[in-house]
């Protein structure tokens, strides 16, 4: 019996990195599990849509059964709404192909450590941690459960000794990175980094960025970490064997 196809739904940018970023992890995924087919599609602004690969493997016979993935870092409306709308409409439309859909990515302490990892890549060291205070700084939503689990993870961070961390948004709530800068600074850190806490380039990593100008240290995306990478397959996997419990 072959296995389902993980299919991994990026939101889509016009920003062409946004793609570049997506497809470089995606094909990360892929080399760490040989034999595995994964495709990629987006909600928006790139191509193909989600509907146009589903409508592929149906009509190559490529698969009867797919697995997908949102690239997405918490609930919010694109898990809760979007996808499952078009994958409503995928599965009215192609009735031979039975489509499962896998938890968002986050929260995970493989997420945490790709962080982590990219803030070492700025010249940081783990024992600058006390020193120093963190924005994380992620792209923001109105969902109150989303801009929760950014405060558990801001939480979650400073247990393991930063100076002070806080959470930050480009976009739909507060407060922004420049200003959670200018807290830490008012805190009394030595040092502060921004960590953006995102999957690929775009509009809102750069407004990220740019909010950083006044701190010590700006990690970039999380893009093709290996431990994201790795991160999609054990989604794939924890939904492969919740429907198998099921059987």
């Amino acid at each position: 019996m072959r296995s389902p196809v993980l299919l991994v739904i990026a939101h889509g940018s016009r920003d062409p990195r946004h793609a570049a970023t997506v497809h470089a992890l995606v094909r990360r995924a892929r080399s760490l599990r040989p034999g595995l087919r994964v495709e990629t599609a987006f909600l928006d602004f790139d191509t193909p849509s989600v509907l146009q690969v589903l409508e592929r493997l149906a009509d190559d016979g490529g698969a009867d059964e797919v697995i997908a993935l949102p690239l997405l870092l918490t609930r919010a409306f694109h898990a809760k709404s979007d996808i499952p709308a078009v994958l409503r409409e995928a599965a009215a439309r192609l009735p031979g192909l039975r489509i499962r859909t896998a938890e968002v990515l986050g929260p995970s302490p493989l997420l945490l450590a790709a962080l982590e990892r990219r803030l070492w890549e700025t010249g940081l060291r783990p024992s600058d941690r006390s020193s120093t205070g963190l924005v994380l700084a992620s792209a923001g939503s109105t969902d109150p459960e989303a801009i929760a689990v950014i405060a558990d993870i801001a939480r979650e961070l400073r247990h393991t000794g930063w100076c002070a961390v806080r959470p930050a948004f480009a976009s739909a709530a507060l407060p922004r990175t420049e200003d959670a800068v200018r807290c830490l600074r008012s805190d009394g850190c030595a040092r502060v980094a921004v960590a953006p806490y995102v999957i690929a380039p775009g509009r809102l990593p750069d407004r990220i960025a740019e909010g950083a100008r006044d701190a010590d240290a700006l990690s970039n995306v999380l893009g093709p970490a290996p431990e994201l990478a790795r991160l999609l397959l054990e989604r794939y996997d924890t939904a492969r064997l919740r429907e198998l419990a099921t059987v």
